[in-house]
């Protein structure tokens, strides 16, 4: 998200740094991003983009991102993941003058979300990343970017833990990754293949509830995201 002041190309000899951040949650089998309204007429009234903002001086990008989480995105930013993700700097990507974002991949459990994180309110909202088009800037190029990380590092990582609850059945795992990497699992080679890896922890307890019989909890063994062959 580019500053609040105006710039032009007139008062800028060198580029200026920004973060943006693509925030990603589940719910109820969804993926959800972090959106913020975008106010900075005449090139975006009424607009909605990824938080974003620029980088202080005494800021590193990193503290930047828990800023702007925070300020712009309502969220706590000691519950999130982050990585960076990419660096953008096409020439035009701010029509007001010369910014590069350095975007970050952020990730945090519906489950650790207060119940205010978890509302919407007309500054900032969760929308399905369906829904998530028209975005300010150059936000429909980041966001495609980033969910496209997200399910290459599911596939080779324990990278999506850092969306589920603590515990989980296994239909809740095979969810998370379809809906994530947008197509079908087989269900009992993705059982047979996560059990196998030793990435997860039976619980001794079960979830009841429903007419079925309780369900098998699950926890991942290791909080760190390791790289291993997932899928």
């Amino acid at each position: 998200m580019a500053p609040k002041t105006p710039l032009t190309s007139g008062q800028l000899h060198f580029a200026i740094l920004a973060t943006d951040i693509a925030l990603f949650t589940f719910r109820d089998g969804e993926l959800l991003v972090r959106l913020a309204s975008v106010d900075r007429p005449p090139h975006f009234v009424d607009s909605k983009g990824l938080p974003g903002g620029l980088i202080k001086p005494a800021e590193t990008a990193e503290k930047s991102v828990a800023r702007i989480v925070s300020a712009k995105g309502g969220i706590d930013a000691k519950k999130i993941y982050m990585e960076q993700l990419y660096t953008f700097s096409d020439i035009d990507r701010d029509p007001r003058g010369r910014v590069v974002a350095v975007a970050y991949l952020a990730l945090v459990p519906w489950e650790a979300l207060s119940p205010a994180e978890q509302a919407n309110t007309p500054h900032e909202w969760w929308s399905p990343v369906r829904e998530a088009r028209k975005l300010a800037y150059d936000h429909d190029i980041v966001l495609p970017m980033a969910l496209k990380r997200l399910a290459s590092r599911i596939m080779y990582t324990t990278l999506i833990q850092k969306l589920l609850p603590r515990e989980f059945t296994l239909s809740e795992l095979e969810r998370a990754y379809t809906s994530i990497l947008g197509t079908n699992l087989d269900k009992r080679n993705f059982r047979k293949k996560i059990l196998k890896l030793k990435i997860l922890k039976a619980l001794p307890h079960k979830r009841a509830g429903g007419a079925f019989r309780p369900a098998q909890l699950y926890r991942f063994a290791s909080e760190a995201v390791k790289e291993i062959q997932v899928l």
